[in-house]
């Protein structure tokens, strides 16, 4: 076959890959960033009030942990270690998301964890992207105790012991977390590339704990990213083979009325008036 024949091949191939990337794009810019500005410009401020939490409890804590006393506070409040009891470090888990890792820089991190929690409160509402935040960090913290109980071995997934001496703080897993989840709902290929793909290149050029933690982060909001609204789905076909039992209604039936009237034979019959009967 000629050069000539294969052009007119692989021209609308191209084209069909063309048109399938714009609309790809075009769909994920107005999921990603129309829609939650449209949302921004009917809410105000009031819709970013998880983001500013997030942002203001990093750098309030990054301040007081300047200060000796105050780094103590700061440890005692939200230092997660794998050495200590589960449920002290599930007590501090929460507030170790606004405790900023010491060996990242705190100020580039606020500009990320400013949008993933301005984005999410937008597009999932407050509620959800609390739960979200919350479970890819616990997921992480959880499954670095795992790993350290395993030990060394185990195909690169146990960790020595160590590692359980490492502080477990700051919020990159819940705004990798968040990140993912959003382009797993929204269908963004780009944002997750960028998150998921960014955090298994850490993972294998820098193999520590934060790495792991990262990627099992992605991992679960993936899960949680591919179940959402099949819970309904669900309850629904569970509640299906059982009889549905209805409830009695409390409304009191209604006064009977007096009983209508027979139809009787004469009054089907028209009547004679009066004067005729008198003659």
């Amino acid at each position: 076959m000629t050069a000539e024949g294969r052009i007119p091949r692989v021209t609308p191939l191209l084209a069909r890959l063309a048109r399938f990337t714009g609309r790809t794009l075009w769909g994920e810019w107005r999921a990603i960033v129309v829609d939650p500005v449209r949302r921004l410009a009917r809410r105000g401020l009031s819709g970013l009030v998880l983001a500013f939490v997030a942002a203001f409890g990093v750098v309030f804590f990054h301040d007081i942990a300047q200060h000796p006393t105050g780094a103590l506070w700061v440890e005692r409040l939200g230092g997660v270690r794998a050495e200590l009891p589960l449920w002290l470090s599930l007590l501090r888990t929460p507030v170790s998301l606004y405790v900023p890792a010491l060996d990242l820089p705190v100020w580039a991190g606020i500009t990320q964890l400013f949008l993933a929690f301005a984005v999410a409160e937008l597009t999932l509402g407050r509620a959800r992207t609390l739960v979200i935040a919350y479970a890819t960090t616990l997921a992480g913290t959880l499954t670095a105790r795992l790993m350290i109980a395993l030990g060394p071995g185990w195909w690169g997934f146990g960790l020595p012991p160590e590692a359980g001496h490492v502080l477990d703080t700051g919020p990159s897993a819940a705004v990798v977390g968040l990140f993912t989840y959003l382009s797993v709902v929204r269908r963004a290929p780009v944002v997750f590339t960028l998150t998921g793909g960014s955090m298994v290149w850490e993972s294998i050029a820098v193999p520590n704990l934060a790495g792991r933690e990262h990627l099992v982060a992605v991992a679960a909001a993936i899960v949680l990213g591919l179940l959402r609204g099949r819970g309904e789905r669900f309850r629904s076909a569970v509640r299906s083979p059982w009889p549905v039992r209805r409830r009695p209604s409390r409304t009191p039936p209604p006064a009977p009325g007096p009983p209508p009237k027979a139809d009787r034979p004469e009054d089907a019959q028209p009547r004679v008036p009066a004067r005729f009967l008198d003659r």
